[in-house]
């Protein structure tokens, strides 16, 4: 009986490590000869170029002074450092020789041509949502337009075991969400387009949801932010802290210009996608964005935000608390802050586009420092926050101390409890990596 019942058990195992391993295989797709421009419509490569801006994608695969698609952007995570992919046209060390069917299933399924898994870091999770013309479109503005590059991809440093590809394939049957696009009966085609774009091509949820411990996004807690590349990911939900709600025309307004005066500018990660990925949409795309994340009704969108109770209601909170200061540390905050930050940042009669009132800023009110400190440390240069404004770097200038000073006297006047182990928080952002791109 005890013979059968292993015997038993050793068939079961024999069984489902043969199951697993026909899921966890996928054959290599056959090479191609590379294409020619005159096999692709033109519309169909503008729509692609689009499309792969939208989707952020030379952005993740250009690496700091690098050329474009060229791969080898060092995304560090907690399970090792990865490198991008090489997805120019080169024949050897990019796609070239990738088929349509190859492209579209990696896009689709995380896999490579040669059958290997990808990591997920690729967010195949959310190109899946889109629809094959939208793909097919991508792949022939990339194969068409963007310049061959001879580069090797570096060798990621991901620890063994998790470096074995196959081990994506139970990633992926636990974790991965597999499903298309399905629009919303309920809802309206504006806010239909701007899910399908959200949750697809921009994947917005890739650094705004949360993770699990083993990278995987937590589904139950969508747009609910996430720790990203050094900064916060706010959340996107009425969950934000910000006291004033983020309405439709407070999305569109951040999402065209880098700049909402009522929650601040666009910077680090947040800055290219606004910049060098969003902008390539059309106007009635990033409002149909804007109304999917905000579920504003249209009747709302034009409100005028200076007649709006809730800013008055936050300013003049504010401006209270900016004349009761309670100790000596946030003393010297606030004299630091007149002297380094207040001649830009608000001049007591209203407020400036991207030159914000940091009480009511978004940075101020998140549960750590991160985004503020980061800010302070190294400003916002011509490419982020909002056209013509720049703010200097202060990392040379100030002291952890400093900083903390000035960053705690900001968290009071926002009416936030205090920030713990601030000077520290403040330290541990000045010696990480700086996001660069």
């Amino acid at each position: 009986m005890r013979k059968r019942l292993i015997y038993g058990v050793c068939l079961v195992a024999i069984v489902g490590l043969a199951g697993f391993s026909l899921y966890a295989w996928h054959p290599a797709i056959d090479p191609i000869t590379p294409p020619s421009a005159d096999q692709f419509p033109q519309e169909m490569i503008d729509q692609g170029e689009m499309l792969a801006s939208a989707g952020y994608c030379s952005t993740c695969h250009t690496s700091p002074g690098g050329q474009p698609y060229a791969g080898n952007y060092e995304m560090h995570t907690g399970f090792g450092t990865i490198y991008s992919s090489n997805i120019t046209p080169d024949p050897e060390t990019g796609i070239g020789r990738w088929s349509e069917e190859a492209f579209i299933r990696a896009m689709r399924t995380g896999v490579s041509r040669d059958g290997h898994h990808l990591l997920p870091a690729f967010p195949y999770e959310h190109f899946n949502k889109m629809t094959d013309h939208d793909l097919k479109a991508i792949y022939a503005y990339i194969m068409t337009s963007v310049p061959a590059v001879d580069e090797e991809k570096k060798a990621n440093g991901v620890p063994f075991p998790l470096n074995m590809r196959w081990l994506q394939a139970g990633w992926k049957l636990l974790f991965a969400d597999t499903a298309p696009f399905e629009p919303d009966p309920q809802k309206s085609d504006q806010w239909n387009r701007g899910a399908y774009l959200a949750e697809g091509v921009a994947h917005c949820g890739a650094c705004h949801t949360p993770r699990n411990a083993v990278g995987a996004e937590q589904y139950d807690q969508m747009y609910e932010g996430a720790a990203i590349d050094g900064w916060i990911a706010p959340s996107l939900t009425p969950s934000n802290p910000s006291p004033i709600p983020w309405r439709q025309q407070d999305f569109y307004t951040y999402l065209r210009t880098g700049n909402s005066m009522l929650h601040g500018s666009a910077a680090g990660p947040m800055a290219p996608v606004i910049h060098q990925g969003l902008a390539a949409l059309p106007d009635r795309d990033i409002q149909a964005i804007s109304l999917y994340l905000s579920h504003d009704e249209p009747s709302q969108v034009d409100r005028d935000e200076a007649l709006d109770a809730e800013f008055h209601e936050a300013l003049q909170s504010a401006l209270t608390d900016q004349a009761t200061i309670p100790d000596a540390r946030i003393n010297e905050g606030a004299r630091l802050y007149a002297t380094a930050c207040s001649s830009c940042h608000y001049n007591g009669q209203h407020l400036v586009k991207g030159r914000p009132l940091l009480t009511i800023d978004s940075s101020t009110h998140l549960d750590a420092p991160t985004n503020l400190v980061n800010v302070i440390l190294d400003g916002l240069r011509a490419d982020q926050g909002i056209s013509g404004v720049v703010m200097p770097g202060f990392r040379d200038a100030l002291s952890d101390a400093e900083i903390a000073q000035i960053a705690a006297y900001l968290r009071h006047t926002a009416g936030e409890s205090p920030w713990p182990n601030l000077q520290q928080q403040v330290t541990d952002v000045r010696q990480q990596p700086r996001f660069e791109h």
